[in-house]
Order: C-alpha cells, then sequence, then structure tokens
C-alpha cells in the first residue's frame, strides 16, 4: 500500500497535477483500495479544513506580507549601501556586501526566492555596470538567495515545526549559526573567484568614493531601520517576549509604518498589488499544508514511518552512513519538490529514523531545510535560478552552470553542520 500511495504521488507530480491537489487525491487511495480504511473520504475532506487550522501557520502569510512590504519598501538597497560602506573597495567587497545583504534580507522574508528577487533587482545591474562579470553575479544572488529559508525567521522552518511538533522558536534560533556558516562559505568562494580573476579597480574605487561622500551618519541614518527589523523580530523571539507567530505579526506592523511613514517609499495605493502578490503566494502553500497534514496522518495510520524506520535503522547499523543516504537522499528531492511540500510529507517519515539513532529534532530539521535550500539552485525546480535567469533574460543552463562552485560551498557547510550538532544547537537553551 505505501508503495502504490508514492507511486501514485509521483506520477500525478509526473503529468503535472498541483502538487496540493497530488497530495489530497494520495491521500484517498488506501479508502478507495480498501473500504475499512480508517481514513474515509468523509475524514480526508473533514481534515482538509481542520489541517490549516492553526495558530502556528499563521506566521507564514504573514511573513511572506511583511516581506512584500519591505521589498517594495526598497529596504533591500538600504541594507547593501551599508556594507557596502565599510568593505566595497577590498577585493570582492561588493560580492560580499551582496551576500551578507541576502543573510539579512532572509531574516526579513523568510523566503529564497523573495530574497534573490528584493536584492538581486537593485545589487546585480550595480555589480555588473561595475565591471563584474553578470552571470557570475546572478549565479551568486541566485545561492545566497537561499539563506532566505535558513536565516530566521523562516517559512520551511515553521512548516517543519508544524510536521514535527518541535518548537519553532528553538528552530529560529537554531538557524542562526549554520546560516552565517553558509554566507562565510559563499563569501570565501566569492573573494576567491575576484582574486582569481580580478576586478576593475578604478570603478571600485570611484563608486566607494561616492557611498563615502555621504557620510557614515547620514548612510547609518537611512539604513537604521532596515538593520533593526531582524533584531527585532529574532530578539523577540530569542528572549522569550513573543511568540514566531508573534513576530510575524510585529513583522507586519513594523514593514508598514517603516515603508509607508519613515522612508515614504510605499504609497496606499501599491497595497493592491502587495495583498495580491501575498496572496498568490501564501494560499498554495497553506493548500500543501493542509493536504500534506492529511497525508501525514494516513501515513501514520499505515504505520508508515515506524516500517521505513525500522527497514532502515535494520539494514544499516552506521548513524554517519544513515545521515549521509538521508542527506542525499534530501539533495535529490529539493531538485523535483519544493521545500514545503517536501518537509510536509517527509518529516513524519524520518523523524523515528533521527529519533532511533539518537538525534536531537531540531538539529534535524535545520539538515532538512539546508538540503531543501540548495535545491533552490538546483534544475529541474530550481525556483532561485529561475527567477534571476528569467530578471536578467539570462540562459538557465549558463546560470545552473556558473552556480555549481557556490553550490559546492553550500554542500561543504551542509557537512559540517550535519556533523558537528553544536553548529545547530548551541544558541539552544
Amino acid at each position: 500500500m505505501i508503495l502504490i500511495l508514492f507511486a501514485v504521488f509521483f506520477f500525478l507530480l509526473l503529468i503535472s497535477v498541483p502538487i496540493g491537489i497530488s497530495i489530497s487525491i494520495t491521500s484517498l487511495i488506501p479508502y478507495f483500495l480498501q473500504p475499512s480504511f480508517a481514513a474515509s473520504s468523509g475524514y480526508i475532506f473533514r481534515n482538509l479544513v481542520s489541517g490549516i487550522d492553526s495558530y502556528v501557520l499563521l506566521a507564514i502569510p504573514l511573513f511572506i506580507l511583511s516581506g512584500n512590504l519591505m521589498a517594495k519598501g526598497g529596504i533591500s538597497e538600504r541594507i547593501f549601501n551599508f556594507f557596502a560602506y565599510f568593505i566595497g573597495n577590498k577585493t570582492g567587497g561588493l560580492p560580499t556586501a551582496v551576500i551578507i545583504s541576502c543573510l539579512f534580507y532572509g531574516a526579513i522574508s523568510g523566503s529564497g526566492p523573495a530574497t534573490v528577487a528584493a536584492v538581486g533587482a537593485m545589487t546585480i545591474p550595480y555589480l555588473t555596470k561595475l565591471g563584474y562579470d553578470q552571470k557570475f553575479v546572478v549565479a551568486m544572488v541566485a545561492t545566497a538567495g537561499g539563506l532566505g529559508v535558513i536565516i530566521p525567521p523562516s517559512i520551511p522552518f515553521v512548516a517543519y515545526g508544524l510536521s514535527s511538533g518541535q518548537s519553532v522558536g528553538d528552530l529560529f534560533i537554531a538557524g542562526v549559526f549554520p546560516g552565517l556558516l553558509i554566507g562565510l562559505c559563499l563569501i570565501i568562494y566569492s573573494y576567491y573567484h575576484c582574486r582569481k580573476h580580478g576586478e576593475d579597480k578604478e570603478k571600485l574605487e570611484q563608486a566607494h568614493h561616492q557611498l563615502r561622500a555621504k557620510g557614515f551618519f547620514q548612510l547609518f541614518k537611512y539604513s537604521f531601520f532596515a538593520l533593526l527589523a531582524p533584531v527585532i523580530i529574532l530578539g523577540g523571539i530569542y528572549g522569550g517576549i513573543v511568540t514566531p507567530t508573534e513576530a510575524a505579526d510585529i513583522s507586519v506592523v513594523y514593514a508598514f509604518v517603516v515603508s509607508f511613514f519613515i522612508y515614504r517609499s510605499l504609497k496606499l495605493t501599491d497595497l493592491k498589488e502587495i495583498f495580491r502578490d501575498t496572496i498568490r503566494s501564501s494560499v498554495p502553500m497553506l493548500m500543501i499544508a493542509s493536504a500534506a497534514t492529511v497525508f501525514g496522518r494516513v501515513l501514520t495510520l499505515l504505520q508508515a514511518p515506524q516500517n521505513i524506520a525500522a527497514a532502515i535503522t535494520g539494514t544499516i547499523s552506521s548513524p554517519l552512513l544513515i545521515l549521509l543516504i538521508i542527506n542525499i537522499f534530501l539533495l535529490f528531492v529539493g531538485m523535483i519538490m519544493d521545500a514545503m511540500s517536501a518537509i510536509l510529507i517527509l518529516t513524519p517519515i524520518f523523524l523515528p529514523i533521527i529519533i532511533a539513532i539518537g538525534m536531537d529534532p531540531i538539529h534535524f530539521g535545520v539538515i532538512m531545510v539546508v538540503n531543501l535550500a540548495i535545491g533552490f539552485v538546483t534544475p529541474p525546480v530550481g525556483v532561485n535560478l529561475y527567477v534571476a535567469s528569467t530578471m536578467f533574460k539570462l540562459p538557465i543552463t549558463e546560470v545552473s552552470r556558473r552556480a555549481l562552485p557556490f553550490v559546492g560551498a553550500f554542500i561543504f557547510a551542509l557537512l559540517l553542520i550535519t556533523y558537528i550538532p553544536a553548529i545547530s544547537l548551541i544558541l539552544i537553551p
């Protein structure tokens, strides 16, 4: 029955049935094949409705709305200029400023594609004008955009917390050092590339001089509220003042106030488009979350997680090898499935395995999200690649090829995160 379920599910995906509908149809298969099965059609449909009746899930549309408000409000440009002020004239300085901007913007939006679109729209033309190879810069932004789902607040972490029963706040905190480590690995490769291929120092000095001419205090005033956003969100969660969902509420109010009344970069007429974009992004996610919750309950009734866990742990005795196999599998899944769906479907299956080998579920959540973040820049799905290549009309094959070294740096960081639990757990109280 379990094999039939997954065969039907992947067949529906192959013929381009939307993933939320594919999951829902697959959940009905056991009842159709065996009418006495506990998960009847009425059970399925009732749970599709109750599956989104979740306080935790409210954080997803709220963080998306907050990210859209800040994206339209030009927050990414202010963050980039602040860091470029200090390192813009150093070797690899501007690419480093781009990657750091992706880190900070990820702490605002919680979304990989949103980070690519917001940071890339301004930085890619700017760096190209200063002499950097456009394909290199596009590949760098597409890869660094993956940090948007690792640095908290992260929508995939919300999904994992919902599916595993773990604290979303703890998952957010656990993502801080892994995100910084991955960012550092990407920066090291960017520095190596710039050192090897050279930069137009004359143009860089001129651009840096123009930025310096504004003065530090003027630039700090210009960037202060953009830089303060992640501090408020993460500080509130880490300090135990607010829950992740309450932090999402605060981020929306903060983004609205900053964009409309402080920076005055948005008008009320912009709200219609912002709300439309938010609905388009969040409704499919909520549909998938609802369907995947039901699918997980069906798998539990079939005892699929326990059977799969017993089969793997009974065949392979080494926890290190089990983790390697899971990483390889998740890297493959990330190539063909979006992160939200993969987390909600696979978490109930993998959770008994990682508990059996003595791994902390919070640590595994970080490993899972990092694996699937790599999927943002690996075809055929590779959402970040499509966003970046479409924005600048570049062949996706060329961008993919130039992204390979960055992906290698990402995977190196993944291995460190997998086998050194302290990187993820050191901040957990």
